[in-house]
């Protein structure tokens, strides 16, 4: 039955130049790679969500997400340098579970890179909006229908821009994102070194007073340490976008672990030290649920002018985040192409290296949603992806090891049942722990994804 046939690890290398990326990435690129698409809108507003979801244990939220991102990061370092090809989750559930599981876990990809880049492209134009309309630019045409305008041109503009680095050429794109990375870096650092001696411990009391599961509260909202989490987690991932660089990696031996395992470690130690910094500089009831809130806490430091700096740098690295997933969208519905679920013509690579075609196609996409869907409805949705992709990632780990235990494993994970069984249990607690309508709504995109693979997606697959 084709719903459990496995493709071969060798036909995950595609043969011929002209479906044949360009290998021109080093370890520095992918760890900048990663490091750009995790730090982005994330810890600059999810802290204040977290914290109204979990007080000060938003702390402990952090490190339960982080702990299980390491699981999940760690399995993905082994199977992408066992498999350096550019489908990431989608390809190692090819080869472990079958085409079935890879086609849900492709489609649930679709939705976590389709909603982060739209979601950031409309948060970026959040900011830009303001600046445009002082100057005469028709208000109309930096909202979407759903605030009563017409089209988010603002949102398009950066996505366009983003997309046209990627195609002008991956090295180029990456030479970029690494400066853009460092800036976003150092204004994450301005804020810790002007909060943290600030710290006081009073702050931290009561430190889990919502407590630790999730829980309704009497104003209909859900909290608790792993409510918090839940949300938390979209801070985190982005560091399987490196998975995704896997074909165009110079050694993807060594280059794709440390992107990857590297990536997260920085992260996690920039974001506990940003939460830390955020917690102690003041109650969190003063800044939980604010749309800004390092700026606010800064301001209420009287420390204006620096909360200026960091929302003008916000505003510069951004773009970071929609490279990143914007790049690892497209390398995945690449290899869809490529496998014969979405047309192969799109899989042609452009003589500078690039899928050019396929990358037309995905900004398209995502530009559409960003002008003119509803994204704050539905951008919660990328989490329950992006859980769905990390489970099975887990368990294809574990499969591996059990079924073919001698393949060369240039990366080999340690304690890998711990880590394997690790990301699976976290992933489907956090899932669980995420609100209840976006667990059906989840359901029912995946629902549409299984119409769309027997009416479409079966009759045409050809990987083997």
């Amino acid at each position: 039955m084709s719903w459990t046939r496995r493709k071969s690890i060798e036909a995950m290398t595609p043969t011929g130049d002209q479906h044949r990326l360009a290998r021109t990435l080093s370890w520095p690129h992918l760890l900048a790679l990663g490091v750009g698409a995790i730090v982005g809108t994330g810890i600059l507003t999810l802290i204040g969500v977290g914290a109204d979801r979990a007080g000060p244990a938003v702390l402990l939220s952090f490190a339960i997400a982080g702990a299980i991102c390491a699981c999940a990061a760690l399995a993905y370092a082994e199977l992408s340098t066992m498999m350096p090809a550019a489908g990431s989750a989608y390809s190692y559930s090819y080869v472990a579970l079958g085409e079935g599981i890879a086609w849900i876990v492709g489609w649930s990809l679709i939705l976590e890179y389709s909603l982060v880049v739209s979601t950031v492209a409309v948060g970026w134009s959040g900011y830009a909006a303001p600046l445009l309309t002082g100057i005469g630019f028709p208000e109309l045409l930096t909202q979407g229908p759903e605030l009563g305008g017409l089209v988010n041109l603002p949102a398009i503009f950066i996505i366009a821009v983003v997309a046209g680095l990627l195609m002008l050429g991956t090295h180029e794109s990456a030479r970029l994102n690494s400066i853009l990375v460092l800036i976003k870096i150092a204004t994450l650092s301005l804020f810790v070194w002007v909060a943290l001696p600030a710290f006081d411990a009073q702050n931290l009391e009561p430190f889990m007073p919502f407590g630790f599961a999730k829980a309704m509260g009497p104003d209909g909202v859900e909290r608790g340490v792993m409510a918090a989490a839940a949300i938390i987690f979209f801070a985190f991932y982005g560091f399987d976008a490196i998975s995704t660089a896997a074909e165009e990696a110079k050694n993807p031996d060594r280059d794709l672990a440390i992107g990857i395992v590297g990536s997260l470690i920085v992260c996690t130690l920039i974001y506990v030290l940003v939460a830390a910094a955020a917690i102690g500089a003041m109650p969190f009831t003063r800044f939980a649920d604010s749309p800004e809130p390092l700026a606010l806490i800064l301001r209420e430091m009287g420390r204006g002018e620096v909360a200026r700096i960091v929302a003008i740098a916000a505003v510069i690295a951004l773009p970071t985040v929609l490279l990143g997933f914007l790049y690892g969208q497209s390398r995945i519905f690449l290899v869809m192409a490529r496998d014969g679920f979405l047309p192969q013509s799109l899989a042609k690579i452009s003589k500078r290296g690039t899928p050019v075609r396929i990358t037309i196609v995905t900004a398209v996409l995502v530009a559409i949603i960003a002008g003119l869907l509803p994204i704050d409805e539905i951008a919660a949705l990328a989490n329950a992806g992006t859980l769905i992709a990390f489970t099975a990632v887990g368990a294809c780990l574990l499969v591996l090891r059990r079924r073919s235990p001698d393949l060369r494993r240039p990366f080999r994970t340690p304690a890998a049942w711990f880590v394997g069984l690790g990301a699976i249990c976290g992933c489907a607690y956090l899932f669980i722990s995420l609100p209840r309508d976006t667990i059906l709504a989840c359901f029912g995109w995946n629902a549409l994804g299984l119409v769309v693979y027997f009416l479409y997606g079966q009759k045409r697959a050809t990987a083997v």
